[in-house]
């Protein structure tokens, strides 16, 4: 049964669910209702009609105390306005990811270097390939590797700046200086640092087949060696 609370010394009646709303709890019966009329904005009307019910009728020699109904409409306020500023921020992502996609059609036919090992030679030509360094190394070193694993040769570099470190136009020969037969090789990178080994990222030269929409609406680029990257670990554009 609902139950009734005056507001003032005019005795206007005021309902439970009412109050409930108000001070955030809910009877047993309600628990499972709907949560329609709970929003931010719902419960600031609440609060608004409650607080201008208790000032028409409040006893002019004995005020009510409506302080705390002022902080709790202000806490409201505070919610509304982060709830307002979450779909803004929304929106915003939703225009920076369409605006990330436009750039991305721009990429295609282009060559870009991304996250790969792959190595292709065609006519005596090799393409192009490089490194990504996270800090300065005092040498580095690049070793090409043929489809069975063996090493054909180690292309030294020396000192490099942390970036990427682009390499074209190497003719692809053995250590030997005889040319390599045409197919598909694969490169590792290492670095020295302090005077230790570390591993380095290699890149890939590809074509950009398409844009792809990646997990979370992120644009990715399909290249032609058939792999997909997120747009934003392409390293150079050739």
């Amino acid at each position: 049964m609902t139950t009734n609370t005056t507001i003032g010394s005019n005795g206007t009646p005021v309902s439970q669910t009412l109050l409930d709303t108000m001070n955030g709890a809910s009877s047993a019966s309600s628990s499972t209702s709907s949560t329609s009329g709970t929003s931010a904005s719902d419960l600031q009307n609440t609060f608004l009609t409650l607080l201008v019910t208790q000032l028409k009728n409040q006893d002019p020699t004995n005020p009510a105390d409506s302080s705390q109904m002022t902080s709790q409409l202000a806490q409201i306020n505070t919610v509304s306005g982060i709830g307002q500023l979450n779909t803004s921020l929304s929106s915003l992502a939703t225009q920076l990811s369409a605006g990330q996609s436009t750039q991305a059609a721009l990429l295609i036919g282009s060559n870009v270097l991304a996250p790969g090992n792959a190595l292709t030679v065609s006519s005596g030509a090799s393409s192009s390939f490089g490194v990504q360094l996270a800090k300065d190394v005092s040498d580095l070193q690049i070793v090409v590797k043929d489809k069975s694993g063996n090493i054909v040769n180690t292309l030294d570099l020396g000192a490099q700046g942390a970036g990427v470190v682009p390499v074209s136009g190497w003719t692809p020969v053995d250590s030997k200086g005889a040319k390599l037969a045409d197919g598909s090789y694969t490169i590792t990178a290492q670095g020295t640092i302090n005077g230790q080994q570390a591993t380095a990222a290699t890149l890939s030269a590809s074509q950009v087949q398409s844009v792809v929409q990646m997990s979370g609406g992120a644009p990715g680029l399909k290249l032609a060696n058939g792999s997909t990257v997120a747009l934003t670990s392409v390293a150079s554009i050739l």
